[in-house]
């Protein structure tokens, strides 16, 4: 049994993120994606700040033969809140407060709640830590499909340009996740999906595959910089702002045979999402 439930814990590891926003930006709704990064970014970020903060223990800290090796692979950081649980709530409970389908919400539901059982059985967290992040992700999954983030005029660009200088402020050392959460945010806010889903299944599955192959070549390539590097606070928050840019508006402009600009984007209208 562990083998499925490490199969359904690993649903909840950063490359599964990065395909759902993407298919559900390019294929779905573009303007609800970027307000879901954005929304996911702040969730990641406060996850962060909190497990970090309060550094409080695992099951297996003081005796690691309670989890597997396997399972303490999975862990990364203190316990409290579990990531698994809050950035799952995150994605798959926004992109259902943003549908509205019953049938997708029941989906959603489910694969969070096992995601979070997987952790509990694991014996990677408990119990009060896959709470508080199971709480912490519905707040923001709500946060995301209700608020709209306004990037007119100078916002677009001077709220990552602020982020970044806070990246390049992080003290070395300091945990990877702050880097990486500030450079989403950075990326997400930026990010000014203009462009229309394609409308057919042979557009969908193209934009798909060339769009998923895209990301991961920038996502492999922007991974072997050098260690050194890559442990810059700075340079963690480049790498992640590049790659939402890279498929929030290099993969339209690719691939815009197939994702053609919206009507009123192109007539530089606002674009308002109900």
């Amino acid at each position: 049994m562990e083998t499925l439930w490490l199969m359904i814990t690993n649903l909840g590891r950063d490359e599964v993120f990065i395909v759902v926003l993407a298919l559900f930006t390019w294929l779905v709704r573009p303007q609800g994606g970027r307000e879901l990064g954005v929304g996911f970014a702040l969730s990641y970020l406060l996850n962060s700040a909190l497990k970090y903060g309060l550094n409080l223990p695992r099951p297996f800290t003081n005796d690691p033969s309670l989890a597997s090796e396997a399972a303490r692979a999975t862990a990364g950081g203190p316990g409290l809140p579990s990531g698994h649980a809050q950035m799952s709530a995150t994605l798959w409970l926004g992109i259902a407060a943003q549908l509205r389908s019953t049938g997708f919400t029941v989906f959603a539901v489910l694969l969070v709640a096992l995601i979070c059982a997987s952790r509990l059985l694991l014996n990677v967290h408990y119990p009060s830590d896959v709470v508080v992040g199971l709480l912490l992700g519905i707040g923001f999954a709500l946060l995301a499909a209700r608020v709209h983030f306004p990037q007119a005029g100078a916002l677009r660009w001077g709220i990552p340009a602020a982020l970044l200088v806070v990246a390049a402020l992080i003290p070395a050392g300091a945990p990877r996740e702050f880097g990486t959460g500030l450079g989403l945010l950075a990326g997400f806010w930026a990010a000014r999906p203009t462009f229309a889903p394609p409308r057919d299944w042979a557009g969908r599955i193209i934009v798909a595959v060339l769009g998923l192959v895209m990301v991961f070549a920038v996502y492999f390539a922007l991974g072997a910089l050098p260690q050194e590097l890559k442990d810059m606070g700075v340079v963690r928050a480049l790498r992640y702002a590049a790659l939402v840019l890279v498929a929030a508006e290099g993969v339209p402009l690719a691939l815009r045979r197939w994702l053609p600009a919206q009507a009123g984007a192109a007539q530089g209208a606002p674009q308002v999402v109900h």
